[in-house]
């Protein structure tokens, strides 16, 4: 007969009973009474009554028995603390039995009873235990270690067990060594800040051993330690992901995600360029691709994390495309997923087998599959631009089906290639203006109201067209309601005498009887646009779009490098970090993949610390580069109203305004003491330069007052060096880009005066005027310092020179690379966008050379990790001949020594930001490579100010 005995007894007085067999002299009635115990509390019955008659139970040699018991204790334990606590020497005497089995099960119940009156008794029981003969009893003791740290974690502390469960990671038996790791795992997890897990190659190479004899959830704990371990160098990874590979083949998906995880984060460290690098790539791919093989839901979790995968390094499978196909009897959910990844994957190469999938999955039955897979086409085109005009075709041929989905679809995604590629596929456009009675869901008739307001020129009935969708205004959804007043007001500035009357009743519907609030606004804001000054009507409305990016649905590079240090958890199938599901503090530590090797990535800002004395500012906060257009968009075009001369470049211009968010009492401060007497002794220059320092050279406090000779005299006993290099002219804006505008120039310094030289060519029909020029921020401020000069119209083919004078003083923002400068120049025809590079001499000032007492306190006080070193190599001058060049670009030479052959340079050099470049350059006779070593207190300032010298040296 079956234990389903035990859940059918309904009689009354049940308690008794069971009190009566418990305290039986027969063991056999006795076990029964226990399983029926059990089995009430099993369907929720409550027999907590029966607690002292159980726990006496608990004196047997009855394996079977005691687990029962056990089982019961556990659970009442929390509602009977004082009755719990007669069972602690019958668990103190099993921690001693002869048998392990025992042992284990009893210091494995006495970690699952959370009463905090019983766990100090636990102590000693769980000592031995831990130092117990048998490896079952130690890896059971490991993980209850854990257990009692959750319930009272400074006990656990108090008592050394944590030391304990360290030196079982030295334990000859695999399991234990993996329930070790397990267990301190799970304690620094919800102790972030604790280095319980001190890993060193010592630590590693033993859990390596382990790992080979380990059941596969022992493997998976290791692995996932290993994978919070940061390799030394690029060899020491490298022969740890040899050690780890063997991993991938094992039968257990989660062991293989595991290994996924270690070798994708150590692989950040391996140089692209090595052998083992390649190796490694084509073994990821075999088993990713065999984890799709297994059922539903497994392929989709390892789909998930092939996602990311994919997104962090395509090449690993860019060759498997096949096996992401869908196939008949997938469920939608592994299908949607393999769609995602097959567009990722997508390149030139394989983009005509993908179409034809694609295309074929757009005649199923699933609607949902057919809309992502209409979807899917059109991110194809977006990605692969050799496939753009098959890929319309397809969405035409889509369109003639008449499904009423697929067409709307497709007008979705061929609204975006309208965005992508400007001015080449117009000619669908009858096509989809066929199909405008069918569209009724509100993104695709956004999409189509939007096709028609921004090609109204090209399409003879537009009017017609949008009053046809204005007859139900207010029933449309707020998306289309907003498109379809821009598309109205769009076709109203392309064709202002026909559509006048139309323009009104959408201002009206829109303004007037709308309660949207967004809606509202826009149909105020087009309606004083229109009244006030139609011109910036148009430039607002028709302004040129930018170009839409490949791939808009990537994760976002930080989050995907967490999300790749959680491959195999959650998160990655979420892909959220744990952070966003996971409540409280636990598992919220954010992980980082390594800087791969030879990059710089690490490089950290510089301390910010000031000296002892000086008040410490607040640091100038620099917000991270955002998008071109959205921060040019926002500066007014208007020539400035000043028709002064530029304000002097010095240092002293920046004012608060600090290239890397550090404030530059920072930078100065601890140079304070040494500087005074290279300056008169002036106080120390922090606090954001409030006011001038007492005894300022004239140069420095003097306003210019106007004219040529206050520029050429900025003297005040600095020499103009003559003769600095500044690059030949390039193109910075070609006529195509900006319907015949081409503009070329460069940068020059010119009596400490920057200046942008530019040559403005018209290229179209017709002549240019109303020329102004705006900056987006930048690294170091730089502005126009007037209004661009240019008096006369620019008649079609004729060029004309222009100099602008640039200041320091505008708005900062750190850019990428660092000397970056974004520019917006406006004409009578369109505002174009470009971006440029200026060479850092540009703002080295003329009052950059330090005293050598002072060079020598600096170079000494940067810290070392600050200094970098680089080769200029084919360069033929002498040290004299380079120091002579390179003054010419206010780098000054302080001293110069000579050792075994070997001239050695010391220079120093200082940015209108106040921020000082040390140098050594050291040029041995005969030998063309140059080495360079730079020290800043800001280091990301050194690769550009390398690339300054190499270009000043060759020129």
């Amino acid at each position: 007969m079956t234990d389903s005995k035990y859940f059918t007894t309904t009689k009354k007085g049940e308690i008794f009973e069971l009190k009566a067999e418990l305290n039986s002299d027969k063991k056999e009635k006795k076990k029964e009474a226990v399983k029926k115990v059990i089995a009430s509390m099993t369907v929720g019955k409550d027999v907590s009554a029966l607690f002292p008659d159980v726990v006496n139970c608990m004196q047997t040699d009855n394996l079977e028995l005691k687990k029962l018991v056990y089982l019961y204790l556990m659970n009442y334990a929390k509602s009977q603390p004082d009755m719990a606590i007669m069972a602690v020497n019958t668990f103190v005497k099993d921690c001693e039995d002869p048998n392990p089995l025992i042992r284990a099960l009893a210091v494995r119940t006495m970690g699952c009873i959370r009463v905090d009156k019983i766990t100090e008794y636990l102590c000693e029981p769980l000592r031995k235990c831990l130092k117990d003969e048998d490896p079952y009893v130690r890896k059971t003791a490991a993980v209850c270690v854990a257990k009692l740290h959750d319930i009272n974690a400074q006990l656990v502390e108090d008592q050394g067990f944590l030391d304990t469960l360290k030196d079982l990671i030295s334990d000859s038996n695999p399991m234990v060594v993996a329930n070790a790791v397990a267990a301190l795992s799970e304690i620094a997890e919800s102790h972030p800040n604790s280095n319980l897990l001190d890993l060193n190659p010592q630590t590693i190479n033993k859990l390596l051993t382990a790992l080979n004899e380990c059941t596969e959830w022992g493997q998976i704990f290791i692995l996932d330690c290993l994978a919070n371990y940061t390799p030394r160098d690029d060899r020491e990874s490298q022969s740890i992901c040899e050690r780890v590979t063997p991993r991938l083949s094992h039968a257990n998906s989660a062991v293989v995600l595991s290994a996924v995880k270690v070798l994708m984060k150590f692989m950040e460290m391996l140089p692209k360029d090595l052998d083992y690098y390649g190796t490694l790539l084509k073994k990821l791919a075999p088993p990713l691709v065999t984890l799709l093989s297994a059922e539903p839901e497994l392929q989709y979790v390892a789909l998930r994390n092939i996602n990311l995968i994919v997104q962090r390094r395509p090449e690993i499978l860019k060759h498997e495309m096949k096996v992401f196909f869908v196939k008949y009897n997938d469920p939608i959910y592994v299908k949607l997923e393999k769609l995602d990844i097959m567009i990722r994957l997508a390149s030139q190469a394989n983009i005509a087998q993908v179409l034809a999938e694609l295309k074929e999955y757009a005649t199923e039955v699933d609607v949902d599959f057919v809309r992502k897979a209409v979807r899917a086409i059109g991110r194809c085109a977006i990605k692969v631009e050799q496939s753009a005009e098959r890929c319309v075709s397809t969405l035409l041929d889509l369109i003639q089906t008449k499904v009423n989905y697929v067409v709307q679809e497709a007008i979705v995604v061929i609204k975006d290639i309208f965005r992508k590629y400007p001015n080449k596929y117009e000619s669908v456009i009858a096509t989809l203006c066929e199909n405008l009675d069918s569209l009724d869901e509100p993104e695709a008739r956004a999409a189509m109201i939007w096709i028609v307001g921004e090609y109204a020129e090209r399409i003879d009935n537009a009017d017609e067209l949008l009053e046809s969708f204005l007859e139900g205004f207010h029933d449309e959804s707020t998306q289309v309601q907003l498109q379809l007043l821009t598309a109205i007001v769009k076709l109203f500035l392309k064709k202002p005498t026909e559509t006048q009357e139309l323009v009104q009743q959408v201002l009206s519907l829109a303004t007037q009887d709308s309660d949207n609030p967004d809606l509202r606004d826009r149909g105020y804001i087009y309606w004083r646009l229109l009244s006030t000054d139609p011109v910036a009507a148009k430039e607002v409305v028709l302004a040129e779009k930018p170009l839409i990016s490949e791939e808009t649905d990537l994760i976002e590079p930080t989050l995907l490098e967490e999300l790749i240090c959680h491959i195999g958890t959650l998160a990655s199938v979420y892909h959220k970090p744990p952070s966003a599901f996971v409540e409280g503090s636990r598992g919220v530590q954010h992980k980082r993949l390594p800087g791969s090797a030879g990059s710089g990535e690490s490089v950290e800002s510089p301390d910010t610390g000031s000296a002892a004395g000086v008040s410490e500012a607040p640091p100038a906060v620099i917000p991270s580069q955002g998008d071109l257009l959205g921060d040019l968009l926002n500066l007014d075009l208007t020539p400035p109203t000043t028709t002064g001369p530029p304000p002097p470049s010095s240092g002293m211009q920046m004012g608060a305004m600090d290239l890397l968010g550090g404030g530059l009492d920072s930078l100065m401060g601890d140079e304070s003491e040494p500087l005074g007497g290279d300056l008169g002794g002036s106080p120390a220059m922090g606090a954001g330069f409030s006011a001038p320092p007492a005894a300022m050279p004239a140069s420095f406090s003097a306003p210019v007052s106007g004219g040529l000779d206050d520029l050429f005299d900025l003297g005040g006993g600095v020499g103009m060096p003559m003769g600095a290099y500044s690059p030949p002219k390039t193109v910075w804006l070609p006529a195509m880009k900006a319907k015949g505008l081409e503009i070329s120039g460069t940068f020059a310094r010119r009596a400490g005066v920057i200046q942008m030289e530019m040559t403005l060519t018209n290229k179209a029909m017709s002549g240019m005027a109303d020329f102004a020029i705006q900056f987006n921020r930048n690294s170091f401020g730089l502005a126009p310092a007037g209004p661009l000069q240019i008096l006369t119209p620019l008649p079609p083919n004729q060029s004309i020179e222009a100099v602008l004078p640039l200041s320091t003083v505008g708005p900062v923002m750190k850019m990428e690379p660092l000397n970056n400068l974004q520019v917006a120049v406006k004409n009578n025809i369109d505002v174009f966008y470009f971006s440029c590079q200026y060479p850092i001499s540009m703002l080295f000032v003329e009052d950059g050379k330090m005293e050598r007492q002072v060079f020598l306190a600096t170079w000494k006080d940067i810290p070392n990790d600050n200094e970098s070193q680089f080769q200029i190599k084919d360069c033929h001058l002498n040290s004299d001949a380079a120091s002579n060049k390179l003054q010419g670009s206010n780098i000054f030479t302080i001293a110069k020594r000579t050792v075994e052959g070997q001239d050695m340079l010391y220079q120093s050099m200082k940015l209108t930001n106040g921020i000082w470049v040390l140098a050594e350059l050291r040029v041995q006779a005969g030998n063309p490579n140059y080495t360079i070593s730079l020290k800043c207190r800001a280091p990301e300032v050194s690769q550009c100010v390398f690339q300054n010298y190499e270009m000043v040296l060759k020129n």
